[in-house]
């Protein structure tokens, strides 16, 4: 759990994800897009990768990818389109220190 935590609070956006999930790359692909650089964990490449995605059910996220803003827990694929769609997502990027603009 320390190790999430300490992931998650490293830079303004951290995704955890794995390279052969289509959901995880949507996610990485919008804040890309909108100019954010994630920090992005690719937890089926990681030594200890399967831990940390115990870990993060643990805490509330039992699926792919795991979104943390400005170190706190979004959600997954769901919660961050819907902050999207509703134009939530760009303020708290904002004020997260992820975007400039």
């Amino acid at each position: 759990m320390e190790r999430v935590t300490n992931f998650a609070s490293a830079k303004p956006v951290v995704i955890f994800s794995k390279s052969t999930c289509c959901m995880c790359h949507t996610i990485k692909t919008l804040f890309c897009d909108f100019g954010v650089n994630p920090a992005v964990h690719e937890l089926d490449e990681m030594p200890r990768g399967r831990e940390i995605e115990q870990a993060l059910s643990r805490l509330g996220c039992p699926t792919l990818p795991a979104v943390f803003i400005g170190g706190e827990l979004v959600g997954g694929a769901n919660e961050v389109m819907s902050l999207h769609l509703n134009r939530s997502l760009i303020p708290m990027l904002k004020r997260a220190g992820a975007l400039w603009v």
